[in-house]
This record gives structure tokens, C-alpha cells and sequence, in this order.
């Protein structure tokens, strides 16, 4: 399994539960549509899978550390290198390029010998101009700012990638290069977006947050999702938490 939540519990001080008790096993090759009401808990539960928030009760299991493309209204002074996660790479290939080079920069390129190939194809796949890599993300735009994230993603190749509301600011064109990689992805996807057009495009799975602390775990796409609740709820909104464990194929 990719990610398993044990028991999950949280809420912010005053306030009531954002969720209780919620239990999910994910495997590879899902993509997972987190939705519901700003203000819900779809955010807190991405930060609670990356680490960005201490567990209150229960327990994240991950196959390995996730890859994060935030919400870009998030302001930050890291460089485009450190975003990438690969700033000791490049600066290894320079040296070994200039003759500088000693036994730790073989060691830290390993057999990733492609690295600089793989930051091109991965530029240009992202239609990212020219940047030097040195400058900070307050520098650029939303757009701007997603693509280098999306760039780190096909760099980094992880197994776990959670995107939060990446369709924002984005031109068409990255939408649609967004959508063919996260469909030729072959790990766990965890993304939050209001897009229904997106979200049917790409989810395999829905994790609603239907109000009052209630979660409901649906296999299908945005739209069969919406006549499944419709025939679930009507009006009416439901009174507890529910679940379903995803299990691999």
C-alpha cells in the first residue's frame, strides 16, 4: 500500500472535528480527488500525509516520502533548485564539468548520471522559460510557480505525490500536460481540486468531505460520484463517517 490512515482524528482548538476516525488503505496507480467546502479539512488532511501537521490521534503509514506541489497563494523565498530537490546534483555535474570534481560528487550524483537531461526534458515538457535556477519562487508567478513544482514531480519520479489545488492559474495548455501526466502516473496521487472537468478527467477515487465532519470514500469519477450522493443523501446530509478501504487490483 502507498498510504494507510489508521483511527484518524483532528481538529483545531474551538472548533469542532474537521474528521473522525477515518481508516483508508491506498495502493499504486490511484488517483485520489479530495473535495469539499473550503474550509473542511481537504488541505489539513494533505499536510497531515506530508508531515506538515502532528498527528492528534491515529496513525499515517506512507510507502515513501511524499512529493508536495502546494497551493501557489503560498509565498516562499526557496530557490527553484531547492524546490526541484536537486541543487547538490547540479552543482555536482558542474564540477565534475569543470574538472573540479573530487569522490563526494561522484557520490552524490550515484547513477543519476541523467539528472541534467531529465531537468531539461522536464522544462521543456512544462513549457517553463529559461529560469535561473537560483531564483527564489516570490519571484514568479502562480503559473510560473506551479510549473516548477510540476517540473520537480517528473524529476523526482516519487511514488506519492499530493498536489493542492493545482489547476489555479494555470493556462490551458499546462492543464492538459497536467492531466496526461498525472493519467501516465503510475503511483498514488492525492489532489485537491475544485475542477469537476479535471477531476473527471483524472480521478480514479473521490474522498468527499460532506459536512459535519463526515468523509465518504467513492471508487468512480466527479460525476458518478455526484448521482451516487444524490441517491445516498437527496437533501438530507448524513450523521456519521463513513469509509471504504481501497485495496490494489
Amino acid at each position: 500500500m502507498s498510504i494507510i490512515i489508521s483511527d484518524l482524528s483532528y481538529r483545531y482548538p474551538n472548533q469542532l472535528p474537521l474528521f473522525e476516525h477515518l481508516n483508508l488503505s491506498v495502493g499504486t496507480n490511484r488517483k485520489i480527488s479530495v473535495i469539499g467546502n473550503n474550509g473542511c479539512g481537504k488541505s489539513t488532511l494533505l499536510k497531515l500525509i506530508a508531515g506538515g501537521l502532528s498527528l492528534q490521534q491515529g496513525s499515517i503509514q506512507l510507502a515513501s516520502t511524499p512529493y508536495v506541489v502546494p497551493q501557489q497563494t503560498i509565498d516562499t523565498n526557496r530557490t527553484i533548485a531547492q524546490v526541484l530537490a536537486v541543487s547538490s546534483k547540479l552543482e555536482a555535474i558542474k564540477a565534475i564539468t569543470n574538472g573540479s570534481m573530487d569522490e563526494s560528487h561522484f557520490e552524490i550524483l550515484g547513477d543519476d548520471w541523467d539528472i541534467e537531461s531529465r531537468c531539461v526534458s522536464a522544462f521543456t515538457y512544462w513549457s517553463i522559460p529559461h529560469l535561473d535556477l537560483s531564483t527564489p519562487l516570490n519571484q514568479l508567478s502562480g503559473g510560473e510557480k506551479t510549473k516548477v513544482y510540476l517540473a520537480g514531480m517528473m524529476i523526482n519520479a516519487p511514488d506519492i505525490v499530493l498536489l493542492d489545488e493545482p489547476t489555479n492559474d494555470i493556462d490551458v495548455n499546462t492543464l492538459r500536460a497536467l492531466e496526461e501526466g498525472l493519467e501516465d502516473f503510475a503511483g498514488c496521487a492525492v489532489v485537491i481540486s475544485h475542477d469537476r472537468w479535471f477531476l473527471d478527467r483524472i480521478c480514479t477515487h473521490i474522498l468527499a468531505f460532506e459536512g459535519d465532519s463526515n468523509v465518504f470514500f467513492f471508487e468512480g469519477s466527479y460525476s458518478e460520484y455526484e448521482e451516487n450522493k444524490q441517491k445516498r443523501l437527496g437533501k438530507e446530509e448524513p450523521t456519521r463517517v463513513r469509509y471504504r478501504k481501497l485495496m490494489n487490483d
